[in-house]
């Protein structure tokens, strides 16, 4: 989900799967040993996301967002983004907002929150509980980006990707060195991504960063020592929630796609030493 259209798009993803296990690796502890909770969001408060932990991303809205997706991502609109019965929905509908002064032409809808002016962190372990869409041009995602430079060499960890009716969750680094490319990345088959919530996860630490599943480490990417082009993650990064709607890797939806599609989150936490 990387905020500039990159000449290989995750369309690489057949790739990342040929080269990558579908399957469980080591356990990853949840928090690790000594990690205290230092951020969440239960999702308790119904109505619109907390502003004082989320704010909605709409800069690309007028322009058109990156990837050639197709959504607009309206603000402070519940049709979109709200909090009811203790889980945060990220609803995505087929509908266009004429009247809104940044409409960009989208034939869609959905929200997009981040975190960005309102909490960042440098290392730790995310937790976040969600259960995720499945129709053809759903593209829900879990990330974080840099607070300090520019796209990529602020760096992208892809905490949680997946697209349309495939169960597979994919995990991405992305950094000047892998500028031009798929990133570096791995995936699972989660078969109930779609039915129950799963934890995704991520511990990052100055040497390495760990992404898996409910407590299983499916992808991990080390510091090489090398500098900033291959490791630009020992700055500040704050985090993204969002679910696109078509785009170069899912492609647009079609006869078959179910809207409203919905991204529902029930808790975000973040741990620290």
């Amino acid at each position: 989900m990387a905020p500039a259209i990159q000449s290989i798009i995750k369309a690489a993803a057949a790739a990342l799967l040929s080269s990558t296990t579908l399957s469980f690796g080591p356990a990853m502890a949840a928090p690790p040993t000594g990690y205290k909770l230092v951020w969440h969001d239960e999702f308790s408060t119904d109505g619109l996301p907390s502003a004082r932990n989320w704010v909605y991303d709409t800069e690309a809205n007028k322009t058109g967002w990156y990837n050639n997706e197709l959504q607009y991502y309206a603000a402070r609109r519940l049709a979109n983004t709200r909090v009811k019965d203790g889980k945060l929905h990220i609803i995505a509908r087929k509908e266009r907002l004429t009247s809104a002064a940044d409409y960009g032409q989208q034939d869609y809808t959905s929200g997009r929150l981040i975190t960005r002016g309102k909490a960042s962190w440098t290392y730790g372990f995310v937790e976040v509980r969600a259960k995720l869409p499945c129709t053809q041009g759903a593209w829900p995602a879990i990330w974080m980006l840099g607070t300090a430079d520019k796209w990529p060499d602020s760096g992208e960890i892809d905490i949680m990707e997946k697209i349309n009716k495939d169960p597979t969750i994919y995990g991405t680094l992305h950094t000047r060195s892998t500028a031009g490319t798929s990133g570096n990345g791995g995936a699972i088959k989660v078969a109930t991504a779609c039915t129950a919530y799963h934890r995704y996860q991520m511990t990052w630490t100055p040497a390495k960063i760990s992404i898996g599943v409910d407590d299983k480490i499916y992808h991990s990417y080390r510091n090489a020592g090398s500098g900033s082009a291959q490791w630009p993650f020992s700055k500040p990064q704050y985090l993204l929630l969002n679910l696109a709607v078509g785009g170069d890797w899912p492609g647009a939806p079609d006869a078959t796609s179910k809207f409203p599609m919905e991204m529902l989150v029930d808790y975000v936490r973040i741990y620290r030493k």
